[in-house]
């Protein structure tokens, strides 16, 4: 589900982008590319996060079994 929507805002922006592209509003897409870095950042930091709350599950668990 998080890979639909962060697939969605990229196609969105990428629709807005050739939009403002084609109306010469080039500072537009200057501002959507910053919008858009920084949306990927944060998303990326909670894949990050989930990520590693998953391997520090998985060790905790592998300690207690062994």
């Amino acid at each position: 589900m998080d890979i639909i929507r962060v697939a969605g805002i990229g196609v969105i922006l990428a629709l807005l982008h050739l939009f403002f592209e084609q109306t010469g509003k080039k500072e537009f897409t200057f501002f959507l590319f910053v919008f858009g870095y920084l949306y990927m950042t944060v998303e990326m930091l909670r894949f990050l996060r989930y990520f590693f709350e998953e391997i520090t599950t998985f060790f905790e668990w592998l300690t207690i079994s062994v």
